[in-house]
């Protein structure tokens, strides 16, 4: 007897019979033999389509989370009918079918979604019956469902947004609404617009969040004006959006803007009084609220005299302002003479140029400002020669994190004894025949590998140069003979630490040696600092925040970018005088050979204002000499980190391999983890402007930044290679993903049952009020490309038990009577599913003793294993992990 006549035997024509032979599989979780006899079963039904209903109806199995049995049911016919096509039912048939496949999508899981699509064709079918199926799923609270068949489905245009979308944003599945408005620009305004007046101040989700079922108002609390902003910014840019259409978001912006500027000016005391006041008019304009706003900040760092006079100048009324303010502009207005911009003096102590700074080498006649075709010509002539070293940096107006890439305004070309600047932003009005020839000028300079190129982040500067000019994007890609002195930077702050008292350097490389002092103002860092160290001097950085796209410049700006890159090459001639002194290579233009290297991007260019992103590799031959630092090897239970409040997918990959994870709450400064960093020894993860503050408050490779374009997972596993983190099968699961915890207390099955039957979520064998698993523990769930790994590793450990170092739970940790334990925490045994309890190859659980989350051993262990064994180390795997319950 063949194969297939054994199974006709065994499972008969009947659904159901071999719905119950897979059921007893499922059970084994023999889950290569139950897809056998699956697709085998399959051969043998009169109709299989009407056939997968009929068992998806009748099987009231596991509702947990994770693949199920109707899943791979489901997906094993879709498999199946590819191998074996079969003209699909049509008519009054199909539509029957239809309407069953629905009913069956309403019940189960979203993850049938796409499968039974594709089998019962539900795209063709009747748009007033899908629509009609997707707002039952609504009505029914099934919200990410509702949205997700209309995704698939393209029914968007025909549903309102505001409707379908408000209680996935209150869940936290920002993700799902941009699936959903992916296609659709007027559907993406329309969400803008509904969240931005979320933005407003008087707004409260909690409000927003009572008027739908299953949506609990403390999920609506991490909804705050902070996040939302953050993630309506990054929305504007994605969809190229103009800002306009959101104004609430653009004036919490521009208050931090505020507030930053005047960070800057009365705290740092890094910018002058011209800048500042520049700046301050710019983005305050004729809009009220920030008009107020200034007012509000003035009198606070400075005083109600200077604040009235601002207010004069704007014409506002003294209801609007503090009291004192109010009284000393009525002071002021009966005045003889009012001048509203007196005493908005220059800070002599600020501006004042002393020795202190790096001061060119040239005479003011060889700074070449250059505003014609014809001085260009003139540059190029000079600089286009083999051989030559040339020192390049660029000058942008700030956008203080605004959307949109900066576009570069003045391009600065050093070489020995002559610095160019080129007004870009004169060239602009150039023809376009004019510009196709200065584009040629720029490409030959960087494509050329006869002529050294020194910068300091060039990869970030090349990103701004080709935002300028759009026919230079693939310029960076053949860019040949430059040397990223950033890189430079890094690998000596890696042979000799933060430069501490590394003075002897100077005075031994420098003609000119001069004593080192340290900035009255502020530590220095960057290219500022490696010049401190090389030269003797730090850079004035006063000016790095000026509106470049002014005109005419100021004298200031014009020597601080002639500065800017001249100094380039006074570095790069100390190091190639004794460069092994430096632990680098012995030649440092051996490094010339190769090209510049392009640094992914990330979505938000808010780090990219002046700190320039450097670029991956400098150059062929000097992969050794300016390679990254390299970490000793450390273990995931000693690896500690503090993750920013937007990195919580990352911080839930991190404990979920064991290491101890600190999250910063939504409230939270940012400088927060600087101060948990130096407390508790951790290092600091974040990402985009944050960065460049918290780095320069912490030692030397204690802050990484995350590239925030990367899914959670892939960031995960950069964080653990960049730090040399070991990690094994035994720490997997070793922490609690949600709270940090690393202690459990292990639970018998029948203990587990009678505090269910105390608690009354049990009563016999009556399951009713057991919920099912809330969807937010989805974050680990593989990928569909990696499930089938998941199961063959599943397997593969199945013989393997977890036996994490625990004690068993005794009556002495529990108050009598209740599922509480004497140090207050509450054990969840109410999302335990019943299910779970009939598993008889299950007997104990786990539990958490900080948050009192439950968990159980599952195939949770295997896909975990699956996306993350290229750093997992090569033992043999002994331990079976656990399914995570909230």
């Amino acid at each position: 007897m063949d194969q297939e006549s054994s199974t006709r035997e065994s499972v008969g024509q009947d659904p159901l019979l071999l719905l119950k032979t897979l059921q007893t599989l499922w059970t084994k979780r023999e889950l290569q033999k139950l897809r056998e006899v699956a697709r085998q079963g399959f051969a043998t039904l009169e109709d299989p389509f009407s056939g997968l209903l009929d068992m998806l109806e009748s099987y009231k199995g596991w509702k947990g989370k994770g693949h199920s049995l109707e899943y791979y049911i489901t997906n094993e016919l879709a498999r199946w009918l590819k191998e074996h096509p079969r003209e699909p039912q049509s008519g009054l048939k199909l539509k029957k079918l239809q309407a069953r496949a629905f009913g069956v999508l309403a019940e189960n899981q979203s993850n049938l979604l796409e499968p039974l699509i594709s089998i019962y064709q539900l795209q063709k079918a009747d748009r007033n019956i899908l629509l009609g199926n997707v707002n039952h799923l609504y009505h029914k609270g099934k919200y990410k469902e509702a949205v997700i068949l209309s995704t698939k489905l393209k029914l968007q245009p025909e549903l309102d947004v505001e409707k379908m979308c408000t209680p996935l944003l209150l869940q936290d599945k920002a993700n799902l609404v941009e699936d959903y408005v992916a296609d659709y620009p007027h559907l993406q305004s329309q969400l803008l617009q509904i969240m931005d007046t979320w933005c407003h101040p008087t707004f409260n989700a909690r409000d927003i969040a009572r008027q739908y079922q299953n949506v609990p108002p403390s999920r609506a609390d991490k909804l705050n004006q902070k996040m939302l902003s953050k993630l309506v910014f990054r929305l504007l840019g994605q969809y190229n959006l103009d800002p306009a259409l959101c104004p609430n978001v653009m004036n919490q912006r521009h208050l931090g803007t505020l507030r930053y500027l005047f960070y800057k000016r009365f705290v740092e005391k890094s910018m002058t009084q011209e800048n500042w006041e520049d700046h301050i008019q710019n983005m305050v304009g004729e809009n009220l609220w920030l008009q107020e706003q200034l007012i509000q900040l003035l009198f606070s760092y400075c005083d109600a005299a200077t604040a009235a006079q601002w207010a004069l100048s704007y014409h506002l009324t003294g209801d609007c302002l503090p009291a004192k303010v109010a009284e000393k502009m009525l002071e002021l207005q009966h005045q003889e003479k009012v001048e509203v911009t007196q005493e908005r003096t220059y800070d002599s102590k600020m501006d004042k140029k002393n020795d202190y700074y790096y001061q060119l080498p040239i005479a003011r006649e060889s700074i070449h400002f250059l505003h014609t075709w014809e001085e260009v010509v003139k540059c190029r002539d000079v600089v286009l020669q083999p051989g030559q070293v040339v020192g390049i940096d660029m000058e942008w107006r700030p956008s203080f994190g605004l959307v949109g890439r900066p576009r570069v305004s003045v391009l600065q070309i050093a070489i020995k004894e002559q610095v160019y600047l080129l007004d870009l932003l004169q060239f602009s009005k150039l023809d376009q025949e004019k510009e196709k020839d200065l584009c040629h000028f720029i490409w030959k300079l960087f494509s050329d590998p006869s002529i050294i190129k020194l910068g300091y982040g060039m990869s970030g500067d090349l990103c701004s140069l080709s935002t300028t000019y759009p026919t230079l994007r693939e310029m960076e890609k053949q860019a040949q003979g430059i040397l990223d002195l950033l890189e430079v930077d890094k690998q000596l702050q890696k042979n000799f630490g933060l430069w501490k008292k590394h003075h002897t350097v100077v005075d031994s490389l420098c003609q000119e040696p001069s004593s080192i002092t340290r900035s009255p103002r502020h530590a220095e860092k960057g290219l500022s600092l490696l010049v401190h160290n090389l030269l003797g001097k730090p850079l004035d950085k006063t000016e790095q925040l000026s509106n470049w796209e002014k005109r005419p410049l100021r004298e200031e700006q014009i020597l601080y970018a002639a500065s800017d890159a001249y100094c380039l090459l006074e570095v790069y001639e100390v190091l190639c005088k004794d460069p092994a002194h430096f632990g680098l290579s012995a030649n440092l233009k051996e490094s010339l050979g190769g090209k510049q290297s392009t640094k992914p991007r990330a979505k938000k260019p808010l780090s990219k204002q002046r700190t320039r992103s450097p670029s991956k590799q400098v150059l062929a031959s000097a992969g050794e000499t300016l390679s990254a630092t390299a970490f000793p090897e450390i273990s995931a239970k000693d690896f500690s980190v503090v993750c920013d409040t937007m990195l919580q997918g990352l911080a839930r990959y991190l404990r979920c391999l064991g290491v101890d994870v600190r999250v910063l709450e939504n409230t939270d400064d940012h400088r927060q983890a600087a101060e948990i960093a130096r407390k508790e020894g951790r290092i600091i993860l974040t990402s985009g402007l944050p960065y460049q503050k918290l780095q320069a408050q912490v030692g030397e490779g204690r802050c990484f930044s995350v590239n925030c374009s990367d899914k959670a997972k892939q960031q995960a596993l950069s964080v653990l290679k960049h730090f040399n983190v070991r990690v094994t099968l035994t720490d997997i699961f070793s922490r609690c993903q949600v709270c940090n915890c690393d202690k459990y207390l292990k639970i018998s099955k029948e203990k587990i049952r009678h505090l269910m039957k105390i608690s009354g979520y049990l009563s016999g064998e009556d399951d009713t009020g057991l919920p099912e698993s809330p969807e937010e523990e989805w974050e680990l769930q593989p990928q569909a490309e990696t499930s089938a790994l998941a199961d063959t590793i599943t397997e593969q450990l199945s013989g393997c038990a977890y036996n994490p170092n625990c004690r068993w739970l005794g009556d002495s940790d529990l108050h009598a009577g209740s599922h509480t334990l004497k140090n207050g925490t509450t054990l969840q045994i109410r999302s335990i599913p019943l299910g779970v309890l009939e598993k008889t190859n299950l007997s104990h659980f786990y539990c958490c003793t900080q948050c009192g989350k439950v968990f159980w051993e599952g195939s949770h262990f295997g896909r975990v294993v699956s996306q993350f064994q290229e750093i997992l180390n090569g033992s043999e795997p002994q331990t079976q992990s656990f399914y995570e319950l909230s």
